[in-house]
Parts: structure tokens; C-alpha cells; sequence
């Protein structure tokens, strides 16, 4: 912490303002008792430390205020989203090389999907992207089993029942079907678990493949599964004000039937690894 900073802060701020971890994060490592203050673990939330006491994480002395730095990655299939995996497979921390400071993904992108995931080491920011009431929108372009039809896409939008309760109100396009498969854009601002995966599924269309084509107002536009580019400021100004999608997105919306043509020649079991532009997957 800061050497001027004597008012008492709240535990999980100092860890979230340190780069640690999001403020939700940083909670669960102190529950999980590996934060300790003036050499003493600490597991009660709501524990406020000034200047003059000691934090550790993992044995770690927490420093002051962190250098924030906000990054957008393109991630691949197959890699886990978090800093680390106990079962030792690849993480996204795997992608990015060159960023210096110590970041952490916002949310999860589960292990087969691709996409756009943020990675940052302000907490403030990425508490406020995860909280439901924030609806940050993302937008998923999915390849799925058998074709789509038009009352389905109805259902879509208008919110399907999960095991976890109905969900909210989608946008929901069907952006064309070769009568065997089908691909479909959606855009939901809930961050349930698998969420995409399971609307699908609840309506008898499995995913095949699954990519994260935007997150609010950023898209993939010049990325390539596995790179990254860190973020203006002026995106990080419209990600704090929750823009939804950003320019540039329109040109698929007038050639639907061309875009599945696309994104299925030549199989959809092949794998983004094999590609390089935002419709692998």
C-alpha cells in the first residue's frame, strides 16, 4: 500500500489495487487463508489494514498500487482460463508473452471455446465487468448440430430454461444452415456457466464449435488465436461505461448464408488451430 494512505481500507481493495486478483477473487484467497496481515492469516471479510500493516499472500509482501494495464487476447481452444491449472494444461498466461506486469483473466471462457477474453490487474474494473448487474453484452458466433429453424431462434431471444432458472432475453440471429449444421450469432449479458453451450443444447442443437467474437465494444479485428494487444484508452473508457458492440460488424449482417458457407467449408471439426482469423471456430 501507499506509504500516504493511513485511512483503513478494506482487505480485498488492497489486494484488487495491488494487481492480485478482482476484488470477488481476492475474497476467495482470503478465505481460502492465504492472505495474512502483520504475520497473521486473516479469513474474516471486512478486515480493513492502513499503510502501517504488512500483507502477504502466499508468503508474498503486497506492494502499493500496480502500473494497470488492460489487455485483450485472442483466446485458443484448448488452454484453461486462469493464471494457473493444477492438472498442468495450458493456461491463457501461456499467450502472453511480453506483458510484464501480473495480470488476471475477467471471467472464463471454458476450455474448448475461443474468442475474446480481457485480462487486467485493475480489480475495480474487472468487479464491475463481472457483476450481473453491470451486463457487460458479449457476443458468441456458434456452429451447431442439425439446422435452426425460425421459431427456435424465437426461443432463443425471448429466453430458454436452463437447470439454473429461464434465461434473460437474447439477441439471437441465425446467420444461415446447410441443413446439417447451422450457425448462430448470440449475444447475452448473463455470465452463467456455459451459458451459450446450454441454451443450444436446450434446444436439441448442440455446439460444435464455439467463438467469442466481441466483448462490449472490442472485437478481434487484427488478432489471431493466441495474440493479444493491449487496449487505448479510450476503450478502457468505453468498457467502464458499458458500450455494447463496436463498429465494423454490419458487413456480415447482409450475407448470412455466405458466412455459414465460410465458416463450415471444409469441416468444423478441424480446429481453430489450423486457422488464423476470427471464424476458426
Amino acid at each position: 500500500m501507499e506509504a500516504s494512505q493511513k485511512e483503513p481500507v478494506r482487505l480485498q481493495k488492497v489486494l484488487s489495487q495491488a494487481g492480485v486478483a478482482s476484488r470477488r477473487h481476492a475474497e476467495e484467497l482470503i478465505a481460502a487463508g492465504r492472505v495474512m496481515v502483520n504475520g497473521v492469516m486473516v479469513t474474516q471479510m471486512g478486515t480493513k489494514v492502513t499503510a502501517l500493516d504488512e500483507v502477504t499472500l502466499d508468503g508474498k509482501r503486497i506492494g502499493g498500487q500496480a502500473n494497470l494495464v488492460y489487455v485483450l487476447l485472442y483466446k485458443p481452444a484448448a488452454t484453461v482460463t486462469t493464471t494457473r491449472d493444477p492438472e498442468g494444461r495450458k493456461t491463457v498466461m501461456a499467450c502472453l508473452r511480453g506483458v510484464t506486469e501480473r495480470v488476471f483473466p475477467v471471467g472464463r471462457l471454458d476450455y474448448e471455446t475461443d474468442g475474446a477474453l480481457i485480462l487486467t490487474n485493475d480489480g475495480d474494473l474487472a468487479n464491475r465487468l463481472m457483476h450481473p448487474r453491470f451486463g457487460i453484452e458479449k457476443t458468441y458466433r456458434a456452429i451447431v448440430s442439425g439446422k435452426v429453424t425460425s421459431q427456435e431462434v424465437e426461443a432463443l431471444s425471448s429466453g430458454v430454461l436452463l437447470d439454473d432458472g429461464p434465461t434473460a432475453p437474447a439477441s439471437v440471429r441465425l446467420l444461415g444452415t446447410d441443413g446439417l449444421t447451422s450457425t448462430v450469432e448470440l449475444r447475452v449479458h448473463e455470465g452463467r456457466n456455459r451459458q451459450v453451450r446450454r441454451m443450444m443444447e436446450a434446444v436439441s442443437h448442440p455446439v460444435l464449435s464455439l467463438t467469442r467474437t466481441a466483448y462490449g465494444p472490442l472485437d478481434l479485428r487484427g488478432l489471431r488465436p493466441g495474440t493479444w494487444r493491449y487496449l487505448s484508452p479510450e476503450e478502457v473508457a468505453q468498457l467502464r461505461v458499458g458500450k455494447g458492440p463496436g463498429p465494423g460488424r454490419a458487413e456480415h449482417r447482409s450475407r448470412p448464408q455466405e458466412e455459414h458457407r465460410k465458416l463450415t467449408k471444409g469441416g468444423v471439426h478441424r480446429g481453430s488451430r489450423q486457422r488464423t482469423n476470427s471464424r476458426s471456430r
